[in-house]
């Protein structure tokens, strides 16, 4: 690694201060998957088998809380649980997603596992629908933040050549904590009286938490954050301690490709600075980013916190045993990433990601009709909305990937943050309206639900095919060059000129 004044440099920040050249991330990318890579994708992966615990516990639940043994809610109040923890996931996204870009992706992603700890707990003690709503909402931003935190960490840890496959089943992990809290949730509520079991359910969660903080702690801070904020100097000795801990296995190491990257040694970059540069650069990516979250966060959001309401609804399964249907469901969302994600790595991303978006559309715009004229059971619309969510599982898991590895390593975490909370803001109504469509019993209402969401979906894979960006097994730095990396004031002259133009 070298440093040089950098006088005759200037990064699009405009510092020409102390600049460093450096082959950390090719050192990175080049790395054979090792126990160490292991550590990593257990350590921050678990945190979506909480999210899908979380979710699923309170969707299958739902039928129990309306009971005057525990608090008594109405359907659209029980259901009206999920807005409110994603309205917090929203909130948490923007808020530890901007602290995390500031202050390290380490530092963040043990902050927000401890804020959903504590209010996990609290959603235990409730004692009403306000007390109950507002600990959602609260446990929801740790859930929010983890996601800015963790998805940064990991694609900016995890080898180029692997991270699409890598990213698609840790994000799938989140429907393991879908079937074991669909699980789980029937053993509380026929074992246990109702006034007790689902809050077990929550304390559950809570001591899975605990679990996740003793390990994480084994996972370094991100060496290229450290690189971009000045810290250089931390970031060799990161990622000296990797490669030692990888060499235990793989002792013969390939020796890094490609050219070294020149960064400016800048403290933090104001926000402003990035928000300029982000949208001069990339407004493309930004629609793209934007159609991909959103299309798939109103799909789920509205299917998987009204599904145990449509099963006891339309098809008369008990409240207690309605939410078994959500295990087979899971399977099919949890197998998709695994058995399609080495083609995102090898096919292309773009290719896969619309398909996977269009073929869910479209197998969804199928069950809609099938429900609306009373062919499907129980068994067979839940084997449907499997078959659906087997391909949408794999485009959403790479919603997340796309707008985590298409923007500039300075503002990854904000971008992932951005689009989760624009996505699932546009999302935070579907639980509720969805509850209100199932409330008034009409097939065709419901039937219309489903349109929408297949319509949706298939729009996305066809922003995908105009818009996507292909980044498989490209590193991130050629995805997106980092904002502090210097250029030329020639350079820089010659792209303003050319904006200028353009304009």
């Amino acid at each position: 690694m070298k440093v040089s004044a950098g006088a005759a440099k200037v990064g699009v920040t405009g510092g020409t201060g102390e600049t460093v050249k450096t082959n950390i991330p090719a050192r990175l990318d080049r790395l054979p998957w090792s126990r160490w890579h292991w550590l990593v994708v257990i350590a921050l992966g678990v945190t979506w088998i909480l999210d899908g615990l979380e979710v699923t516990l309170v969707g299958s639940i739902a039928g129990a809380l309306t009971s005057k043994d525990t608090l008594g809610l109405t359907t659209s109040q029980a259901t009206a649980a999920g807005s409110f923890y994603l309205a917090g996931a929203v909130v948490g996204a923007l808020f530890f997603g901007y602290l995390t870009d500031r202050y390290g992706r380490r530092k963040l992603f043990m902050v927000t596992l401890g804020v959903y700890l504590v209010f996990t707990v609290a959603t235990a003690l409730a004692w009403g629908f306000w007390s109950f709503m507002i600990f959602r909402f609260l446990a929801g931003a740790g859930i929010g933040g983890e996601y800015s935190a963790i998805n940064s960490a990991i694609d900016e840890l995890v080898p180029a050549r692997v991270r699409g496959r890598v990213a698609l089943a840790i994000n799938s992990s989140w429907w393991i904590g879908t079937a074991f809290a669909a699980g789980m949730t029937v053993v509380l509520l026929n074992v246990l009286a109702p006034s007790i079991g689902w809050r077990v359910g929550f304390a559950l969660g809570a001591v899975l938490a605990i679990g996740i903080l003793f390990i994480r702690h084994l996972v370094p801070e991100s060496p290229r954050w450290l690189l971009t904020h000045g810290r250089a100097d931390e970031a060799e000795q990161v990622v000296q301690q990797i490669e030692a801990e990888v060499e235990k296995t793989h002792p013969n190491l390939p020796e890094p490709e490609g050219e070294e990257l020149e960064i400016e040694q800048r403290e933090s970059i104001g926000f402003a600075s990035i928000a300029k540069h982000v949208i001069k650069e990339y407004p493309d990516r930004g629609v793209l980013g934007l159609a991909l979250m959103s299309s798939q966060a109103v799909l789920y959001n509205a299917t998987l916190f009204g599904m145990v309401a449509v099963m006891t609804t339309f098809f008369h399964a008990s409240a207690a045993n309605a939410p078994l249907y959500i295990i087979p469901f899971a399977i099919g969302n949890l197998i998709g990433p695994w058995v399609l994600g080495p083609l995102f790595d090898t096919v292309g991303r773009k290719i896969m990601i619309s398909s996977s978006y269009i073929v869910s559309g479209a197998v969804l715009l199928g069950t809609a009709w099938l429900f609306n004229q009373g062919k499907l059971s129980a068994l067979t619309l839940t084997i449907c909305w499997s078959i659906c969510f087997f391909f949408a599982s794999a485009g959403a898991s790479a919603a997340y990937l796309t707008v985590s590895e298409i923007f500039p390593m300075e503002t990854r975490a904000m971008a992932i943050a951005l689009f989760y909370a624009i996505g699932t803001g546009i999302a935070i109504a579907a639980p509720w309206t969805f509850g209100k469509l199932i409330e008034t019993g009409s097939v065709s209402n419901v039937s219309l639900a489903f349109v929408i969401g297949g319509s949706i979906m298939i729009l996305g894979g066809v922003v995908e095919i105009l818009l996507g960006v292909e980044a498989a097994g490209k590193s991130l730095e050629a995805v997106a060059r980092p904002i502090n990396a210097v250029r030329s004031r020639a350079s820089s002259r010659r792209a303003a000129a050319a904006g200028a133009r353009a304009q």
